[in-house]
């Protein structure tokens, strides 16, 4: 599927499936994965639209979602492997999109290798649409994105969380940490326009962080573990940093560590 096709896909999915679950939600559509890990029962069909689109366009290609993940973790263990592969995050935001925030938006990226080649992010209830290629920049609503550079004072960064163990801390030289948007469909787009200069996340999954990433890197950011590993698809473990440079995500993740 050509990226003009995928994007279609998403933007339709999003139409027939999620918004219109979009505070309706009903008795018996919500559920907890885990302690505080809510999946609708719109994540599960949104899902399994894509999955069974993407699939019939590409049979020998791995599809990865979030929710067959959490049926069968197993299906991880191809990502690193597999020649070609599609991550999908069918509502990233979810407990946003329960509580009926706006802040919640579907997500699709296709590796090669183990390395992200393509990306999405449509965010249904801003109607507004975000897509990288490898190489070829970042284009919201068709219109190619630039950043202005970061300041070098390290305290004027505007960096976010939604981690009360760092919003709650002091990492000098940096200044305080805020609040994040609890999606990374959100958190990604806004540093990308400016509007943070980094993020300090909890040990990423694929979905949450392989099309982010992609964009991130095609402006010229970075996303490190805090471990001091690059970031790609299988990594995980450790906390990750994603900032507006590589400078930027350096000197947090040389703060974080003390």
């Amino acid at each position: 599927m050509d990226t003009s096709d995928v994007l279609q896909l998403i933007v339709t999915v999003a139409e027939d499936v999620v918004t219109p679950r979009f505070r309706r939600l009903g008795e018996g559509q919500v559920r907890e994965k885990n302690p505080g890990d809510l999946v609708t029962v719109a994540d599960t069909e949104a899902e399994a639209a894509l999955t069974a689109a993407l699939s019939a366009a590409h049979p020998d290609a791995l599809v990865v979602g979030e929710e067959a993940v959490a049926a069968d973790p197993s299906l991880l263990d191809g990502l690193g492997r597999a020649e070609h592969a599609w991550v999908i995050d069918p509502i990233d935001g979810t407990a946003n999109f329960v509580r009926g925030s706006e802040d919640h938006a579907v997500m699709v990226a296709e590796l090669r290798s183990g390395r992200a080649v393509r990306a999405w992010i449509h965010q249904p209830q801003h109607r507004t649409s975000w897509v990288a290629e490898l190489g070829a920049g970042v284009w919201r609503d068709g219109h190619r994105v630039h950043r202005e550079p970061v300041g070098d004072d390290p305290g004027s960064w505007r960096g976010v969380s939604s981690r009360a163990r760092w919003r709650d801390a002091s990492f000098p030289p940096l200044g305080p940490i805020g609040t994040s948007a609890w999606c990374c469909g959100v958190d990604y787009p806004r540093l990308l326009t400016g509007e943070t200069d980094f993020v300090v996340y909890s040990a990423p999954r694929p979905w949450d962080h392989v099309p982010g990433t992609l964009m991130l890197r095609e402006l010229g950011g970075e996303a490190r573990l805090t471990t001091g590993e690059h970031y790609r698809a299988t990594s995980g473990g450790a906390p990750l940093v994603v900032g507006a440079s590589p400078r930027v995500t350096d000197t947090v993740v040389d703060a974080l560590a003390g």
